[in-house]
């Protein structure tokens, strides 16, 4: 069982319950019935489905399984078990309307929240499966949004705080982080861990040097520009394949502009590059192609965790210390709506000296997604199990991933083609 604070204040994680859940609608609120169902694609689920299985999930791990209650809909499970509803069925479903499976939203939370109202604690396993399904609800919302870009849906109304205008160009290149044993993974004391982050292990790792910036879009065009989409010799035999499997001409969702330069697609919009922003919607393979360009490679995942933790012999919870990200040091939480100048957040510098290792986008790396040793499945047995081997490793977190969720430790994976994913890179030197 994962570790979880020894004393939980129930109204604390109500309130984060009710955060969630209103972010979620939020996501959705503006499309219209036919945009909840969308197109048969194979990196989208039916948004309509997916928010039921949100609430399903939540239902069947903080309700079912945690206290024995019957289930709210005698069809949940037929509908929006993700594990035996196969993905391409999920548009033939009978599928309750929008009026329905909000209400049954609205029925599940509620029946979470009365059973945390007017508890001093709760028990650690208890906390645990509402954690569980909050963590949950966070990566599908994040989700939504891979989705709302995909299909060229308007932007979500979130967060509208301006974006930092800064250009800072003494935090360019690289640090050297000193070789040794890192502990590598998440720490027993933590207060909540998924599977594949546990346990903390020692690992040897080489000096290496890291750039403190993540590849901006303005770097990226200059690789796209000297050809780097038609030279063979910068991509592995898997990248080749995916070039000529999706006829990648360039990256997602750039195309080139009247006046010769490049434009790129947010969401329904159309804007220039920002030169000084991190790239997005790369995926592994353009990433190592990009670097093979520029005489760099990506880093392992323990060099990445190594530069955003290890200060002094120990080790952080997040790059600037144990203090919780605010919008000083991170772009998170969607706050501003999008990206930031990779400059931006000095505040959340990392002992190396590396910026934005938290927020902004995912980074990519070199490791294929394994188990740590010992590795025993949680009782959401399909979290990570199923993805070993095939799946990248990511790390750091995007400008909409929640706070609350994510940590150094904290590991993400996708398969090294997705390209929808909010996800860039940073470098090492070869």
């Amino acid at each position: 069982m994962q570790s979880t604070p020894d004393r939980i204040r129930p109204a604390d994680l109500a309130a984060m319950l009710e955060d969630a859940r209103a972010r979620t609608l939020a996501l959705v609120e503006d499309l219209d019935d036919g945009q909840l169902m969308g197109p048969r694609l194979a990196i989208v689920n039916p948004l309509l489905w997916e928010i039921g299985h949100v609430a399903w999930f939540q239902e069947k791990w903080a309700l079912r399984h945690l206290r024995g209650a019957e289930p709210l809909r005698a069809d949940a499970d037929a509908l929006y078990d993700s594990s035996a509803v196969a993905h391409d069925t999920r548009w033939d479903l009978p599928l309750p309307s929008r009026t329905d499976t909000l209400a049954y939203m609205r029925d599940v939370l509620a029946s979470i929240l009365d059973r945390l109202a007017g508890r001093a604690e709760l028990s650690r396993e208890e906390a645990y499966f509402h954690y569980l399904a909050l963590f949950h609800e966070d990566m599908h919302d994040e989700a939504f949004t891979y989705t709302r870009q995909t299909l060229r849906y308007p932007a979500p109304r979130l967060g509208a705080v301006p974006v930092p205008a800064v250009r800072d160009p003494s935090v360019a290149g690289d640090v050297v982080v000193e070789g040794g044993v890192f502990p590598l993974g998440a720490a027993r004391d933590e207060p909540f861990v998924f599977d594949n982050e546990k346990w903390v292990h020692d690992v040897a790792v080489a000096t290496f040097a890291i750039s403190r910036l993540a590849v901006t879009e303005g770097d990226f065009a200059a690789f796209a520009d000297d050809g780097g989409y038609r030279r063979g010799d910068l991509w592995s035999d898997a990248g080749r394949a995916w070039l000529e499997r999706d006829r990648a001409g360039g990256p997602a969702y750039w195309e080139r502009g009247g006046d010769g330069r490049w434009w790129k697609r947010r969401f329904d919009a159309v804007v220039p590059l920002d030169d000084d922003h991190p790239m997005v919607h790369v995926n592994a393979h353009e990433a190592e192609a990009y670097c093979r360009w520029a005489g760099r490679r990506l880093p392992s995942e323990a060099e990445w965790e190594t530069a955003a933790s290890l200060a002094a012999g120990r080790k952080r919870r997040y790059p600037w210390g144990s203090s919780p990200p605010d919008g000083g040091r991170a772009n998170l939480d969607g706050a501003h709506g999008g990206t930031a100048p990779v400059s931006a957040f000095p505040g959340g510098d990392g002992p190396a000296g590396c910026r934005q290792m938290l927020g902004n986008v995912w980074e990519w790396t070199s490791s294929p997604f394994l188990p740590y040793p010992g590795f025993v499945p949680d009782p959401y047995a399909d979290y990570s199990q199923p993805w070993f081997g095939d799946h990248r490793v990511l790390r750091g977190g995007c400008f909409l991933t929640r706070s609350r969720l994510i940590r150094n430790t904290w590991r993400n994976f996708y398969t090294p083609e997705r390209r929808d994913v909010w996800a860039g890179f940073r470098t090492c030197a070869a």
